[in-house]
């Protein structure tokens, strides 16, 4: 018995050795990827999808990058900074679309819609304000997955590029409301913020959430006397948490709005809309009552502004009077400062082109990453997002079934 027992040791032993090797995990096939940028054709859309150093990590990986000349001009980075890194210079949008990947900020145009390859997939934002119904059926009808920039989440369930773009437009805000506070023309020659034995700039907020904290930050940075004004107590009660500072803060009622803007140097327009058009806050009658040389900083004008008396204006030309007060409505304020967005864009894409890689294919990288898949709205040709689904009566499928059964 005693040797029987011990052979069937050894015999358990050998048997529970020897198929651990299926076991083992089957290492991913990496892939090389092929991505590209063209030159933004946008107006006044002065960003650039990836800085180069960004391209010159993903050249090191492996991956190949080409890039149209002049792609990065309008953001000070020159076309030998590119090459530089590794990158391929062409020299028109068509032979840069013959990449399987395309990172560029604004939506594609009707030009670029034409030289996209079926299979291909693009990341960008959708700008769904703007859009028409027959930019999402050439999509479709290119069978490509595209992803857009502003629906994508992280792990805290929130918009990392919405919000680097709105952290960006809320300190410029405060930065060009400066600038024009102290001009001859459009502004009193007063220097923004405040000095010992000087009454400090008053500056009104309207919108507590990202853009304004960011301006709240900046203006208080530089000694300005704050006021935030907002629909939601909670938002306010957020804000001062972050603040973690006590600052004048309202519920927004126009009684007590008019109030501070009669006595406001600065007001900054901040409000946000989830879909549709940023309700107007401030109306033509209360413009008319603030102080003469004062300023408004509109950027809510992305979505129709908060001000009545806001009218689109451009980076050319940014500024306009009415009742004495200076506006600024330039959409897009974060394309002012083309640099440092740009860089804000590169430090989120630049991984998620390296986890694509790693992943052996987008398809395997978005089954894994759930923020990344929020922002696709569109897989191998099928819509896959519920709110343009519904607003452009398309037809749609839910992204996680597409996945699953991918």
């Amino acid at each position: 018995m005693e040797q029987s027992g011990s052979d069937y040791v050894k015999f358990s032993k050998s048997w529970h050795f020897s198929p651990q090797e299926e076991t083992l995990e089957v290492k991913k096939k990496k892939n090389n990827l092929v991505i590209g940028i063209p030159v933004e054709t946008t107006y006044d859309e002065n960003r650039v999808a990836l800085a180069p150093e960004a391209a010159a990590l993903l050249t090191q990986n492996g991956h190949t990058l080409l890039i149209q000349s002049r792609a990065g001009e309008n953001a000070f980075f020159p076309d030998q900074a590119y090459a530089e890194a590794g990158c391929q210079l062409v020299y028109s949008a068509k032979e840069v679309f013959q990449a399987d990947i395309i990172l560029k900020v604004a939506p594609l145009s009707d030009k670029e819609l034409k030289y996209v390859r079926p299979g291909q997939i693009i990341f960008s934002t959708v700008a769904l304000p703007m859009q028409q119904e027959a930019y999402f059926k050439a999509l479709m009808s290119k069978k490509v997955t595209a992803v857009a920039f502003e629906f994508i989440r992280d792990k805290a369930n929130t918009f990392p590029l919405v919000r680097s773009m709105s952290e960006i437009a809320g300190n410029t805000s405060v930065l060009i409301a400066s600038e024009y506070l102290s001009d001859k023309e459009y502004g009193k020659g007063r220097m923004f913020g405040g000095l010992s034995g000087i009454t400090p700039t008053e500056v009104v907020i309207l919108g507590a959430g990202t853009v304004g904290e960011y301006a709240v930050r900046a203006a208080m940075g530089l000694g300005a006397l704050v006021k935030v004004f907002d629909a939601s107590i909670y938002r306010l009660r957020r804000l001062q948490n972050n603040l973690s500072t006590r600052i004048f803060t309202s519920i927004i009622q126009p009684k007590m709005l008019l109030k501070a803007l009669k006595t406001a140097d600065v007001a900054i327009g901040a409000v946000h809309s989830p879909w549709g058009r940023t309700p107007v806050v401030v109306n033509e009658e209360m413009v008319s009552r603030m102080k003469n040389g004062s300023i408004i900083v509109d950027v809510s004008i992305d979505q129709g502004g908060c001000f009545e008396t806001s009218a689109i204006t451009t980076h050319s030309d940014p500024v306009f009077k009415k009742y004495g007060v200076t506006h600024y409505c330039v959409p897009n304020i974060a394309s002012r400062v083309p640099n440092t967005a740009s860089y804000a864009f590169s430090n989120f894409f630049a991984p998620v082109m390296l986890a694509i890689g790693e992943e052996g294919g987008a398809e395997n990288m978005l089954k894994r990453d759930p923020g990344v898949r929020q922002g696709v709205y569109m897989f191998n040709g099928t819509l896959t997002n519920r709110n343009i689904g519904e607003f452009f009566r398309l037809p749609y499928q839910d992204i996680d079934l597409l996945m699953a059964a991918f």
